[in-house]
Order: C-alpha cells, then structure tokens, then sequence
C-alpha cells in the first residue's frame, strides 16, 4: 500500500517535540533534507491525541518489523531521536532517510526513502512489535 504525507497521522507530543528538534537545529547548522522530509511530514499529516492513536501507526520509540521490498531481508527498528540513534542496534534517528520514511506510517503501508549516496530503499511496515501508546506510554 503506498502511502503519502496527508496519510499519516502522528501523535500531538511527537509533533511538538519534533518541531522543536528542527527548530533548535536550524539554529546550530544548515538544514538537513531528512528535516525537510520531517517538516513536509509534520505539516501534512493528521495530529492525534497521544491517547487516541491508533496501534498500527509507527510513532516515536515505536520498534517495527520491515521487509525489504527488494531483497526480502526482514528487520527489527525502533524509530527514535537523533540522540538515542544506534543504528547498529537498530535504533534509528528519525532525522534519517529510513527514520524520516517510515514516521506515521500504518502497518501494511510501504516506506520509500533515497540515502544521501543517492540509493533508493523501499520496505513494508510488517508489524509493530511495540508502540510506547498502546502500551500505555503517553510520554516516550
């Protein structure tokens, strides 16, 4: 399923939280095209209540099972910010052309993204393994 920014929705804390991480970096470097991806995303998606969304929506701190349309290759991330990013852990920066891709994406949506080498990547959100929300975690 391909999905666009008007189809994903976000929760109002990440929203805000990540207005303010693009906000400060404007401030400390030149503009990134992950946060330009993040600014479109945020501009164009539907804000929720922490509360009210749903469990299949890929929030922050949310871990995801991905396949990789090319390949088939499976694996586990968790989408998290820049200064919780282990990539070799699997936790990836929302700031990322993965992490920036796949925010506020439902299961079953496809996330398409372009490295900065210039690489195009593309993966189905499988499953969300854990969701902070649906686990009663309105804070993460």
């Amino acid at each position: 399923m391909e999905t666009t920014a008007l189809e994903r929705t976000v929760t109002e804390l990440d929203h805000v939280r990540l207005r303010n991480l693009i906000h400060r970096a404007a401030g400390d470097a030149p503009t990134q095209p992950a946060t330009h991806d993040i600014e479109h995303i945020l501009e164009a998606a539907a804000v929720v209540e922490s509360r009210g969304v749903p469990s299949d929506i890929v929030t922050m701190y949310s871990q995801v099972l991905l396949s990789d349309l090319r390949t088939g290759r499976q694996r586990k991330l968790t989408l998290c910010y820049p200064h919780d990013a282990e990539p070799s852990d699997g936790f990836i920066s929302v700031f990322s052309p993965v992490g920036a891709s796949l925010l506020g994406l439902r299961v079953g949506c496809t996330a398409r993204w372009r490295t900065p080498l210039g690489d195009e990547g593309c993966a189905e959100v499988l499953a969300i393994l854990f969701q902070p929300e649906a686990s009663g975690d309105y804070t993460m």
